[in-house]
């Protein structure tokens, strides 16, 4: 179900229609809002176009810094996972070495 959202930010104002359930939309533009807003409050920008698109930008980058997190993340556990697997495979190898020399002695 199609849902719109009015926008009024930096002077302008439009609605969009989204496929996305209103809260969410909502929620979405709230974060964008409050972006904006730091935008204006670190930079000292006033150009409404200029804060727009130094927030898409700072955004952005967030969004790539959080992907390389999650990047890294991902690639530490599959280290961990991979250690897990080794020390249980030399493990079973030690057992069977041993069950393997307990073999030899008895034959």
């Amino acid at each position: 179900m199609a849902n719109e959202l009015c926008i009024n930010i930096l002077g302008t104002s439009f609605t969009i229609t989204a496929d996305a359930d209103e809260v969410y939309l909502k929620k979405v533009l709230a974060q964008y809002q409050a972006a904006v807003k730091n935008t204006q409050n670190i930079s000292g920008i006033k150009d409404p176009l200029n804060v727009a698109i130094l927030t898409g930008f700072l955004l952005c980058d967030e969004f790539n810094k959080l992907k390389e997190q999650e990047k890294q993340f991902i690639s530490d556990e599959i280290d961990d996972e991979a250690q897990e697997v080794e020390d249980r495979t030399l493990r079973l190898i030690s057992k069977l070495e041993h069950a393997l020399n307990l073999f030899g002695e008895n034959s």
